[in-house]
């Protein structure tokens, strides 16, 4: 009998307010993005120092994958085959401008590596896999827009494959002010059933 798989729990970022399963968490109004997420984790109580040395879209995508791993209780002295599938639109954009803008002039010309390190979008999965000895696939994919059906496919085939027990996955996106974080936890317990257009749902919740 094929193995089905389901949505275990899925969490939210976005409008200053961290969800989970669609309940809120945290919430914090009229703040800036980087005063909301240091409240935000100290809230849910993630304690991690390496985290206020991270660049926006790395604390994004850390936070939202915490929140889902500590309702799964795993073990952070333990290694898990735990797959990421990441996915946004403006890549490292964001971090890409703060590094141009410290090489932009001669005469200040000063690059620095604490920056550089963030100029690809897929450093936010090795965080994520530090803290939480996740030792499974990963990849991160560039779209215009959320792509349920591609996250879908490539979760599927990792699964059915036996390449992961389970798979992290979603849309993690940070542009200038905007920001958006939408992780999702496959596996084969739970009640949600795993298929594009309840991706779908759960995304535009």
């Amino acid at each position: 009998m094929e193995s089905t798989f389901h949505i275990s729990s899925y969490c939210h970022i976005k409008n200053n307010s961290v969800l989970l399963d669609g309940e809120p968490l945290y919430s914090s109004p009229n703040q800036e993005f980087s005063a909301f997420i240091k409240s935000a984790v100290r809230h849910v109580k993630t304690n991690y120092p390496k985290f206020y040395k991270m660049d926006h879209l790395s604390k994004l995508a850390f936070l939202a994958a915490d929140v889902l791993l500590k309702k799964a209780d795993f073990s952070a002295d333990t290694e898990h085959n735990i797959a990421i599938i990441l996915s946004n639109r403006a890549s490292s954009l964001d971090t890409d401008r703060t590094y141009q803008a410290s090489i932009a002039e001669p005469e200040i010309f000063f690059p620095s590596p604490s920056v550089f390190v963030y100029t690809l979008p897929n450093i936010c999965m090795g965080e994520i896999s530090i803290k939480h000895q996740l030792h499974s696939e990963n990849c991160f994919f560039i779209f215009d827009s959320f792509n349920a059906d591609h996250l879908w496919i490539n979760t599927q085939s990792l699964l059915k494959q036996k390449k992961a027990e389970k798979v992290l996955c979603g849309w993690v996106d940070f542009d200038d002010k905007n920001y958006e974080a939408f992780l999702y936890l496959v596996e084969e317990n739970g009640i949600i059933a795993h298929t594009p257009n309840e991706i779908k749902r759960l995304y535009k919740t």
